[in-house]
């Protein structure tokens, strides 16, 4: 996994289709639902720190983890706009380190599936177990291997917003089930020139069976999987899955 540095530049202006919202909305019924709200959540790889402020608006008090420190200077910036006091550290996933415990835990827009090693993403899930109180949730979403294959994969897309312009091109490799993504981002400055660069991503899939499993050794529990933005069992071409893992 990349360290996302350039790419923190455009990421919010890529991303304003996210419904950040409509998401958090979402998220905090299924933390009702399975169990109670948090009081002190973890939002993991939480990047320009979207859903940690929009959960901090709300009275819940966050910490925003992300490995790139270039993701977490928008997010203040974002924070210090919106009037929030979200807590925000540099960390790999499976590096997680906090002062105490939690009370949930979320990690969402398919930040798992960018963990493409499976012994990184076990000790993730390790550490978010060790940080998380018993009885408490880890709300996570994944890209399907429907999306991989049908949406993402061996396609090219051009996406075009305000001052950014970004060519991203996918290959999806069947036998180690990753998407390689390039992206090649053409952004205006404040000369009416427009420069280039590049950026590669891979994301990788993982099936229901092998995630149950890396949840099941971490200590976790998993009380539901859903469709996205539903509350009903995915069908054969849903793009994303939400899980909701309770820690034993």
């Amino acid at each position: 996994m990349g360290g996302y540095g350039r790419f923190a530049q455009v990421y919010d202006c890529l991303m304003k289709d996210a419904q950040y919202k409509k998401r958090t909305s979402y998220l905090l019924r299924l933390f009702k639902k399975h169990g109670k709200v948090p009081e002190l959540l973890l939002d993991l790889a939480c990047g320009t720190g979207g859903f940690s402020n929009e959960m901090a608006l709300r009275g819940i008090e966050v910490i925003g983890v992300d490995m790139s420190e270039e993701m977490l200077a928008a997010a203040r910036e974002n924070s210090a706009e919106s009037g929030t006091d979200v807590l925000y550290l540099c960390q790999k996933a499976q590096e997680l380190d906090l002062y105490g415990t939690v009370d949930g835990a979320i990690c969402c827009l398919d930040s798992i599936n960018h963990i493409t090693d499976i012994k990184a993403l076990s000790k993730a899930f390790d550490r978010v177990s060790l940080f998380l109180e018993p009885g408490c949730l880890f709300i996570f979403d994944v890209n399907t291997l429907y999306k991989h294959e049908e949406i993402l994969g061996d396609n090219t897309f051009v996406i075009e917003q305000d001052n950014v312009y970004c060519v991203w091109r996918n290959r999806y490799n069947r036998e180690r089930q990753i998407t390689e993504m390039a992206l090649d981002f053409f952004v205006e400055d404040s000369e009416g020139m427009y420069r280039r660069f590049s950026e590669d991503i891979e994301e990788r899939v993982y099936s229901d069976s092998r995630l149950y499993e890396l949840l099941e050794k971490s200590g976790f529990s998993v009380e539901a999987v859903y469709g996205d933005l539903t509350e009903e069992e995915p069908d054969g071409t849903c793009q994303r899955k939400i899980f909701v893992a309770k820690k034993i």
